[in-house]
């Protein structure tokens, strides 16, 4: 259930990374892509001050429009329900080393990249997400690169290399991005020294589609984008007033109902708490496997789904199912889905989408006696998040329990709002360590009605 300190920036100090996950280089025309102190203070005047400044900034392509913009090499905008971005001619052929598997392949590659974005919020960290259909044969590359707030620019940072499935390439975040200023922390950008002052305030993504030489497969791309924020150091923060009482019939699963299947993703369901919630709010718009999907699946095993999603989730390099952005991709495989990475300011922000009957995935992490009810400590969990008691109190989907039937949990508002929003805490041993400030997947049908729309703009989803 943990996401690794790792994940996130380290009070203080960077940590080491490891090894980049494949290289790159050119057979034919430009290579597609070139890698390239934490003040202690509780929930106070200062912290409040901060909260009313405007966090949290969202920039998402979708349209057709968004898509017909920026800079295109070899692709192509479609129109339609919903409009994407294609590989049309090929801008040239690039091989790329799978450190994962070894094994060697040369791919037709074709790139856009957005427009300049300046960012609402300059930013301390920022997180892409995309939804995508990558059938065999295809895959695709997601960078940023931007601007800081002294002129100076980033390098291309890579934000994954993603396929729905896993026999082309192994998806995966990369390692060892840095330029001095900022690092790569799996799937999140962060500058390195916040306290310096320094943000990003503007950036650019790029993405680069690949598929087999002498093919006409394309990846096909409808929503790119990204969360930028600058969430400040903070230990608590003002407890929101309750707002809404409903529930929403969210399916439940158990993640440690499948601990010790399938070892190779993740260590198995002990640690399957982000792709065990993916499945569940699939699942509550109405999409699952089918039984072809699931034929790999050992049919002794209960709730196949879960471990599908736990294999097509799997990040090769941070070794885990944790990886945000593949989460929301995995999500967006299903027919019709749309789904984001974000963050919100509050619960009366999932009210808003509870509200209009959007469930959400939230992070987590917190000491035991923290949380009343849960039983357990946490570097680092997911749980959904499926509505509100008359007293305001929240109704999780809590995938840390033993059984499916023991899953559906009522936690304490105030408790519950501090362990997700905070920023740094305490852990067991009283060093002080990150937290996730309020991260947050969000899945919606592609097409939502007027009132889920209006709660996505909301929360600043368009």
């Amino acid at each position: 259930m943990a996401r690794p300190t790792s994940r996130r920036t380290v009070l203080g100090a960077a940590i080491a990374a490891a090894a980049s996950a494949g290289t790159l280089s050119t057979a034919a025309g430009p290579a597609a892509a070139t890698p390239g102190a934490a003040s202690s203070s509780s929930s106070s005047l200062s912290d409040r001050t901060a909260a009313a400044a405007p966090l949290i900034d969202n920039r998402f392509w979708s349209t057709y429009t968004d898509w017909r913009c920026g800079e295109r090499a070899g692709t192509a905008a479609v129109p339609g329900r919903r409009p994407g971005v294609v590989i049309a001619t090929p801008a040239g052929t690039v091989d790329y080393t799978d450190s994962h598997t070894g094994r060697s392949a040369r791919w037709d590659y074709a790139t856009w990249t957005s427009p300049v974005h300046r960012s609402a919020v300059p930013a301390t960290e920022v997180i892409a997400s995309w939804n995508a259909h990558t059938p065999a044969g295809t895959w695709l590359q997601v960078e940023l690169a931007g601007t800081y707030s002294d002129g100076t620019d980033t390098p291309w940072f890579v934000m994954g290399r993603w396929a729905a499935g896993d026999g082309d390439i192994r998806r995966t975040s990369v390692d060892d991005q840095s330029d001095g200023k900022a690092s790569i922390w799996t799937d999140t950008f962060a500058v390195d020294d916040a306290a310096s002052g320094l943000r990003l305030a503007s950036y650019r993504l790029r993405l680069t589609l690949y598929r087999r030489p002498g093919t006409r497969l394309t990846p096909t791309v409808w929503r790119l984008g990204a969360m930028a924020s600058d969430i400040p150091d903070r230990f608590g923060v003002p407890a929101s007033q309750p707002g809404l009482a409903r529930e929403l019939a969210v399916p439940r699963y158990s993640q440690n109902t499948h601990i010790g299947q399938y070892p190779e993703y993740d260590n198995g369901g002990e640690a399957w708490c982000s792709p065990t919630s993916s499945q569940m709010i699939i699942e509550y718009w109405g999409r699952r496997p089918t039984a072809d999907d699931l034929a790999w699946v050992n049919p002794d095993f209960a709730d196949p789904q879960v471990c599908h999603a736990a294999r097509f989730t799997y990040d090769y390099q941070y070794e885990g199912c944790g990886n945000w952005p593949f989460n929301a991709a995995y999500a967006a495989t299903y027919r019709d889905m749309s789904a984001v990475v974000t963050r919100l300011s509050s619960l009366t922000d999932l009210e808003t989408l509870i509200g209009a009957g959007i469930p959400a995935i939230t992070s987590q992490s917190f000491l035991k006696e923290e949380l009343t009810g849960a039983g357990y400590g946490t570097a680092g969990h997911l749980m959904t998040v499926i509505g509100f008691t008359a007293d305001g109190d929240v109704i999780a989907n809590d995938p840390a329990s033993p059984s499916n039937e023991a899953v559906r949990r009522v936690y304490r508002r105030a408790e519950w709002e501090k362990i997700w929003l905070r920023t740094k805490r305490y852990n067991a041993t009283g060093k002080v360590v990150s937290g996730t400030g309020g991260v947050c997947y969000l899945y919606w049908p592609a097409d939502p009605t007027p009132a889920q729309r209006r709660a996505l703009a909301a929360v600043g989803i368009h």
